[in-house]
């Protein structure tokens, strides 16, 4: 029996401690960038802490692409964890919405529909508190919003109705019911913590089989989990997890992999763009249906029971947000801030639709059936990039496909989103060039890979089976 030579085992045990070290400086950082309170005291200055969590997250990424895969998925999950965590060193800093999470759940358990009256409405009053309502001198905070004469709440539009769909207010009411009294926002952090590792546990076993361990640091050690999926607590985290368990599922079952697409969608909207993926390869009419069909009953058997128990529209204020975020009106506000730098305003949105057609098709017909989680890609990077989104939770699903399919250059996306919410604070425009160079990124990613490939592109695939630099030479 020979031994391992002392060389490489010298240099795999090198790696390892220095992308330990690495994921240490990047907690520690984490953990400063979330107890600061600057999102509107020094936003300016919490961007540079962003800005340094992510170059260690770029540096400990590089360094894991010399450790030896055997010990990656054990590293990779121990970051996670220490990464997670760091997510409820304090409140939320630069999001309210899980405090409608928490009054959205409470509502519920109560037997009322949350479709039905806004936060603000009086019929509720018997159901606030001090901590969601705040009265009196408390009130002076820049992140509460009046209610009425010296009352204000943590509540973000607190008169409008809650916009949530069916899956998201399961979630809501769950953990309210599983919540301690006076616990607080820290029922969601957790939440969201358990989730983000869940991803990170499901991420690996797809990985283990199809792709490299080493990928789930994409979404593991990524700074925006720790700030957007645990100290901020957004649901999206929920709609990540359904998601990365729909498609690993829809590889080999597609009916079960299109219920939970469905699920995901049902939690928050966003991962109905991840169909076209999940359909990669379909030629056949009944392969298409064993997809689309499941992910339409779970839809309406989750949204039938709230539209027969409420007086409301179970749409909430859908349509309000859309039009407040510019993205009926494009001269209205930042979105499609790259496609108004070479069309007219008016052409925006044909534009979107046009583009998302086209790539939708691209991956229905060409995509790899056996990844569909590249062609999701694909579709929802190109979404990102046409429609630029001004909320940097959003990202966190291209950050777990991006896990999955191993092209790290599209995570300048979430990068920009980040950019366009709290740098763009401070400095005009920074949410547009962020894209841009998110744009150009992806571009020069797809070059490079071409010309790797000798100019062609691969048969039957939206984009070759990236992995870290190097991976594929790891032992």
């Amino acid at each position: 029996m020979t031994r391992p030579a002392a060389g490489p085992v010298r240099a795999a045990a090198t790696a390892t401690a220095a992308t330990a070290v690495l994921v240490t400086a990047l907690v520690a950082v984490l953990v400063l960038t979330v107890r600061k309170d600057g999102y509107f005291a020094d936003p300016a200055g919490l961007s540079w802490l962003y800005a340094a969590c992510w170059a260690l997250f770029a540096a400990a990424v590089w360094s894991l692409r010399r450790v030896p895969a055997r010990h990656a998925a054990a590293l990779v999950l121990a970051g996670g964890v220490a990464v997670a965590l760091t997510g409820l060193a304090a409140p939320p800093r630069t999001s309210t919405d899980s405090y409608r999470y928490a009054w959205d759940g409470r509502v519920q358990a109560a037997g009322i529909s949350p479709y039905d009256h806004a936060p603000a409405d009086p019929a509720l009053l018997p159901y606030r508190d001090g901590w969601l309502f705040p009265t009196g001198k408390a009130c002076g905070r820049p992140d509460l919003a009046a209610v009425s004469e010296g009352v204000c709440t943590r509540i973000n539009r607190p008169r409008v109705h809650t916009i949530y769909p069916p899956a998201g207010e399961l979630y809501f009411l769950l953990v309210h019911a599983l919540s301690p009294d006076g616990v607080r926002h820290k029922a969601f952090q957790v939440g969201g913590a358990v989730l983000a590792l869940a991803t990170t546990l499901s991420l690996l076993r797809i990985l283990r089989r199809r792709g490299d361990p080493r990928t789930a640091a994409y979404w593991a050690w990524c700074p925006a989990v720790a700030v957007e999926a645990v100290n901020n607590a957004h649901a999206d985290v929920l709609a990540v997890l359904l998601s990365v368990l729909a498609l690993g599922l829809t590889v080999r079952h597609r009916a079960w992999g299109g219920a939970l697409l469905g699920l995901a969608t049902a939690a928050k909207l966003l991962p109905a763009v991840l169909l076209p993926g999940a359909l990669s390869g379909v030629r056949r009419a009944r392969d298409a249906a064993a997809v689309l069909l499941p992910a339409a009953a779970v839809l309406v058997a989750l949204y039938l029971p709230y539209v027969l128990l409420s007086h409301s529209s179970v749409l909430g204020y859908l349509a309000g947000y859309a039009d407040e975020e510019g993205y009926q009106d494009a001269s209205a506000g930042d979105r499609y801030a790259l496609l108004r730098l070479l069309l007219p305003d008016s052409w925006a949105v044909p534009a979107v639709v046009a583009g998302m057609l086209a790539v939708s098709l691209y991956v229905i017909r060409r995509g790899d059936p056996q990844r569909p989680w590249s062609g999701a890609l694909l579709v929802s990077g190109t979404a990102f990039l046409l429609t630029t989104p001004g909320y940097s939770w959003y990202a966190l699903l291209l950050i777990a496909l991006v896990a999955l399919d191993g092209r790290w250059e599209w995570l300048g996306v979430a990068v920009a989103g980040a950019a366009a919410y709290l740098t763009g604070r401070v400095v005009p425009h920074a949410g547009t060039a962020a894209y841009a160079a998110a744009a150009l990124a992806v571009a020069c990613g797809w070059a490079a890979r071409r010309r790797a490939r000798g100019g062609r592109a691969a048969p039957h695939r939206t984009a070759g089976p990236d992995t870290l630099p190097s991976a594929g030479r790891a032992t």
